[in-house]
């Protein structure tokens, strides 16, 4: 049975990513701040308590998981701010958990993500600097760019363990994040990443994709 570890797996995306990967057969490993009724009725291993911006948390997180297949950085947070406005704290938060946060859980379960195995990063095509058609949200676009760098460099640095890595706007989904806003659900949107992350593999490692499957621009 291959193992995969979710991060930010409480709720929305991340709470359907455990469903979608139990459904399929993985034994899972469930990370979050605190775990919800949805998420306690599954069947995942469920570790709270897991602040991925706090290196305790972190440390907490690599001593409570196993041999990994894939790892799924999934955790975020999303704040706004306005030019002339600028809340520098949200921006700040928003590296530490957005950016920080899962390269630091990366790096901490190198060892136990085996060669062969996937990770993926679930960014935001607002992270895409291209795309990027009508600014504002300066936090969480400047910690989802910073956040593709990072993992691009990730994608070289393993490639010789033949570990892929994907990093994968979801869509824009109907989550709290966005208060309930959105143009597909949550469940969809697990599917499509679902599908993404299957079809990882070294040839296509270190590329930004949606989750419909059409490559983005940086």
């Amino acid at each position: 049975m291959k193992t995969v570890l979710i991060t930010g797996a409480n709720r929305g995306i991340g709470l359907e990513l455990v469903k979608q990967y139990l459904s399929a057969g993985y034994d899972v490993y469930a990370a979050c701040r605190k775990t919800s009724n949805e998420l306690s009725a599954t069947a995942a291993h469920i570790i709270q308590d897991i602040d991925v911006s706090e290196p305790a948390g972190v440390e907490s997180l690599k001593a409570q998981v196993p041999e990994l297949d894939i790892l799924i950085n999934n955790a975020g947070i999303l704040r706004d701010e306005v030019l002339g406005q600028l809340n520098y704290a949200t921006i700040e938060e928003q590296w530490k958990v957005n950016t920080l946060g899962p390269l630091k859980v990366t790096e901490a379960l190198l060892e136990q993500l085996r060669d062969g195995g996937k990770i993926a990063f679930v960014s935001s095509r607002m992270g895409s600097i291209a795309d990027n058609t009508s600014g504002g949200r300066y936090g969480y676009r400047m910690s989802k760019a910073a956040l593709n760098a990072a993992a691009v460099s990730v994608a070289h640095d393993v490639a010789h363990r033949n570990i892929s890595v994907a990093i994968l706007h979801p869509g824009y989904v109907q989550t709290d994040m966005v208060g309930g806003r959105g143009e597909i659900p949550a469940s969809e949107a697990a599917q499509r990443l679902f599908t993404r992350i299957d079809q990882l593999d070294m040839s296509n490692s270190g590329t930004f994709w949606h989750s419909n499957g059409s490559e983005l621009p940086w």
